[in-house]
């Protein structure tokens, strides 16, 4: 006989708060029971929305190097860039081939893009596949974005006449400000959270969707952080749904019990807490099964099903970095093949026989780590002689070509599904991923890597993106120059607010509302930047 197990008395409180989040973990409660405090019932009602479109948040955690993401290719230019960066950072100039900075063919100066800016440009070269979807027109590099609580010229900064973000160079403090787009304040809600509550309530544009609006593959953010949490994120993994495991029979009954009763309490909290926990669980079995039937819906033998779909093939678990780099398992890839298979039933409906979520709208935020370079950043570092074999790759090669490459793989997959069933156009037209990070870095090199910076370049990515151009301001490539705070860290020109607020607009929130999201964009002269 098995032996008897005795089991401490846990109360119903006790059970909930042991066993749920572990198992689950699946709608972050501890930011949705903090948020309770700062319920807003008062946002503004918007427009009923009919299409499908999604916003794919790409985290660069650690400070990305853009500096080496955007290479400057005028001879005169890049020998500047070159000569600061020295030879353990410095990419060498575009010739033509792969193993040099990826020349970049812009319209920038034809009808309907921004002025010529007298420069020209090229991508790291562990990114083809973003270079190639720029010359396609798919993807617009946004330069010197950064944390702003207003407009600041290099004079403002020095003499400290306009106010600049707390905790400027802070890991934490950018990561907070980046997300919540709210400097200046003591920060309750990220932007996408506000998107989010914007379009659930008073009216809720995706009425009879299966899920949250917000999704995130990368646990708890501030990012999809709401006011009124109307739409609480909802954590995922790249394996699928996370659900409860051996709470089955009377377990489940019980629980079904006790969230029964905590669901009609009196206490706000407790009743909260409650109704998330059991609307979650429904989301996971729903998701577990949605998941499942894509798993067999491709083709399989010659039969029209039975197999994984085709457009899984975009997602290899393996990155290569180009020019003789390293090989290796990528947490981004697998992050983006969820989400690419979340929008595939997220933009079919709820119909018997469809296997779809019934979404109107989606966020994700995903992310990846590895960006904090201050050393190992190349395999040259602590050297002076130049070496181009050895630049162009290493650590931030790997992280750039394992972006560029995950990007690009949903991109083609999008296209690969093509027009849903009711909507008038691709979801490659439907979907944009665009990337943030803490801040960039230095333009001078350490000898080893380069140290946190402030404004950086960003990348945009989707077929309703007017790309092959840049947008913003280039910064003058100079330690002590105009855009210089003093040692190579860019003043930003462009704030996280425009940036953030050109995409709610496309993602379908009206100028009327856009002050509700970003409270601080009224300070910046161009709300939108105009890249999509």
């Amino acid at each position: 006989m098995k032996p008897e197990i005795h089991l401490p008395y846990i109360s119903r409180r006790n059970f909930l708060r042991r066993t749920i989040p572990a198992a689950l973990g699946a709608t972050v409660l501890s930011n949705t029971i903090r948020e309770l405090h700062i319920l807003n019932t008062a946002v503004a009602q918007q427009p009923q929305l009919t299409d499908y479109k999604a916003l794919v948040c790409i985290f660069l955690n650690g400070g990305n190097d853009s500096n080496n993401l955007i290479i400057p290719t005028i001879p005169a230019e890049w020998d500047n860039y070159a000569a600061i960066r020295t030879a353990a950072l410095a990419i060498p100039n575009t010739d033509g081939s792969p193993a040099t900075a990826l020349a970049l063919n812009s319209k920038n100066g034809q009808p309907g893009f921004p002025g010529p800016d007298n420069h020209t440009y090229g991508f790291h070269p562990a990114m083809p596949e973003l270079r190639n979807l720029f010359n396609q027109g798919f993807v617009a590099p946004v330069f010197n974005i950064g944390t702003l609580s207003f407009p600041l010229t290099k004079v403002q900064y020095s003499t400290k006449s306009v106010p600049r973000p707390p905790q400027l160079f802070s890991h934490s403090d950018q990561q907070t400000q980046w997300q919540t787009s709210l400097p200046d304040q003591t920060y309750s809600s990220g932007w996408g959270g506000r998107i989010s509550d914007l379009m659930t309530s008073p009216v809720n544009v995706n009425a009879g969707g299966l899920i949250s609006m917000a999704v995130t593959l990368a646990g708890s953010n501030i990012f999809e952080v709401g006011n009124a949490n109307t739409s609480p994120q909802y954590a995922i993994t790249t394996g699928g749904a996370v659900t409860l495991s051996s709470v089955s029979g009377a377990r489940r009954t019980a629980l079904d019990a006790f969230l029964g009763t905590d669901k009609a309490s009196t206490n706000l909290q407790t009743k909260a807490y409650a109704e998330i926990l059991d609307h979650s669980i429904d989301q996971a079995e729903i998701l577990s099964s949605l998941l499942s039937i894509q798993n067999t819906s491709g083709p399989l033998n010659g039969q029209p099903t039975g197999g994984p779909p085709t457009w899984f093939s975009r997602f290899p678990g393996n990155v290569t970095t180009p020019n003789g780099g390293s090989t290796f398992g990528s947490g981004l890839m697998s992050q983006m093949k969820m989400v690419a298979r979340l929008i595939e039933l997220g933009s079919k409906s709820t119909a018997l026989g469809v296997n779809g979520l019934g979404m109107k709208r989606q966020i994700f935020f995903i992310q990846v780590g590895g960006y904090d370079t201050h050393t190992n950043q190349t395999n040259n570092q602590g050297q002076t002689s130049t070496d181009n074999a050895k630049v162009i790759i290493g650590s931030h090669a790997n992280l750039l070509a394992e972006l560029s490459q995950a990007m690009n793989a949903l991109h083609l997959a999008m296209g690969d599904i093509g027009v849903r069933p009711g909507q008038s156009t691709s979801l490659q037209n439907q979907v944009t991923s665009f990337t943030v990070s803490d801040f960039a870095r230095t333009f001078p090199c350490n000898g080893f890597g380069s140290d946190h910076g402030w404004g950086g370049h960003h990348i945009v990515c989707g077929g309703a993106v007017k790309g092959g151009a840049t947008y913003g301001k280039f910064p003058t490539l100079a330690v002590n120059g105009p855009d210089d705070t003093d040692t190579g860290r860019w003043i930003p020109t462009t704030s996280v607010d425009q940036y953030a607020a050109t995409l709610a607009s496309w993602f379908g929130v009206d100028s009327d509302n856009l002050d509700t999201v970003f409270p601080n964009l009224g300070r910046f002269s161009t709300p939108n930047l105009g890249f999509i």
